[in-house]
């Protein structure tokens, strides 16, 4: 095939899999480019998988970039943190991840002067629209071998053992495993039927639950953010990195859900988060102490679009950054100290404490009779007008009803 691009070459999101490896010469025989450029980014990923793909990488001849965008993953999570993000129970660590992929090999496409960019995603999935969403702000083309030509595993792989390319089947294993700082995912095989008991092997990041001893952790927030552990400062990574491992010895963080998709599939998928679990069990329960109940409210409606655009990948949106105008004034008093108890696969919230608390211990105290100029007895007044309305409206309903039955 003749190439009629500006440019012969085409970055390529590539992770050294079944997926990414036949992406390779697909890219160069269907689609017309002489050079392929594979882009690894790392956002918190085993070492393994950084040793698989280069070594993929070297036997391909391809050229190849990692690059490390684990303190923008991290930030961005924190962030999270503040909206208390999740979507129907996921605290989207993959979905987080893709944005922040996506940029980077678009940056590294850019300094390459590539004119096309190209994932390995199938039709099916969430995260071939997170990608595109940031590649196509871009002029550059975007391609989706996988998709576009209707590609199958089972294809994949006899396509794999015909070109002699360097791969294993694509197989990690039984399961299919997304793994970054923020959380682990695991589908497939037998998981995709829902009453599938799942087996303890599935999960590497958490203990069974009950065989660690209880701990009490100390997480201190400066404006809606974890910036310190026990007393010790840490940055973004090495805070997530920590509670993952202290949190996962209890067993804390495990998620089996039904999940919806995007484009309307329900799939199940289970995760691993012990950080992102604290982090939002603590954060919450501060917000508790210092915000008033107008503003919870209020708020739960913000995080829940804040995570649904999240989940959608499109952090970059407007209404993204009308949401966090709202998440960040909420934050200014959201500073203070959390202590959780780690139990049994539990993570709870036991003590907080913070100087823009909105709450008076003389006031809630069943010992204390006159507080401010206000007495116990101020309340009757309140009391009886209380649900007066519904009483009313009650009565007039029973009247009708009663006097439908005399005629």
């Amino acid at each position: 095939m003749t190439s009629d691009h500006e440019s012969d070459k085409v970055a390529l999101a590539f992770s050294g899999g079944l997926d990414t490896t036949v992406c390779v010469p697909l890219l160069k025989e269907e689609y017309g480019y002489d050079e392929v450029i594979g882009v690894t980014v790392d956002v918190g990923q085993p070492e393994a998988e950084f040793d698989e793909a280069e070594a993929t990488a070297a036997a391909l001849n391809l050229e190849h970039y990692v690059v490390d965008a684990q303190s923008a993953f991290a930030d961005l999570c924190l962030d999270a943190v503040r909206a208390n993000a999740d979507y129907q129970g996921y605290p989207l660590g993959t979905a987080l991840a893709r944005p922040v992929i996506a940029q980077a090999i678009l940056e590294v496409a850019e300094e390459h002067d590539c004119a096309a960019i190209a994932h390995g995603c199938t039709g099916k999935g969430n995260d071939q629209l997170r990608f595109e969403a940031v590649w196509r702000q871009s002029p550059l083309e975007v391609i989706a071998p996988v998709r576009e030509l209707g590609l199958t595993r089972e294809w994949e792989n006899e396509y794999a053992a015909e070109r002699e390319l360097p791969v294993e089947g694509g197989n990690e294993g039984a399961w299919s495993i997304d793994t970054n700082l923020w959380s682990r995912s695991v589908e497939g095989d037998d998981l995709e039927d829902p009453g599938y008991v799942p087996p303890e092997d599935i999960y590497e990041w958490t203990a069974a639950p009950g065989n660690a001893e209880t701990e009490l952790v100390e997480l201190e927030f400066e404006n809606g953010y974890p910036v310190a552990v026990d007393g010790e400062a840490m940055d973004s990574v090495a805070l997530v990195e920590h509670l993952n491992e202290r949190a996962g010895a209890h067993g804390i963080g495990r998620t089996d859900v039904m999940e919806d998709r995007m484009l309307g599939l329900k799939v199940r998928e289970n995760y691993e988060h012990p950080a992102a679990t604290v982090l939002l069990t603590a954060h919450e329960a501060l917000e508790g102490l210092v915000l008033t109940q107008e503003e919870r409210s209020f708020k739960q409606q913000i995080d829940q679009q804040w995570s649904q655009k999240a989940y959608q990948g499109l952090i970059d949106a407007p209404l993204v950054g009308a949401l966090e105008g709202f998440v960040d004034e909420t934050q200014t008093r959201v500073t203070g100290t959390v202590t959780v108890k780690l139990e049994g696969g539990q993570c709870r919230a036991v003590a907080r404490e913070s100087e823009y608390a909105v709450y008076s211990e003389e006031a809630a105290s069943f010992n204390t009779e006159t507080v401010d100029g206000i007495e116990q007895a101020d309340a009757t007044g309140v009391a009886k007008y209380h649900g007066y309305q519904g009483r009313l409206a009650n009565s007039v309903i029973d009247g009708v009803a009663r006097a439908g039955t005399e005629k």
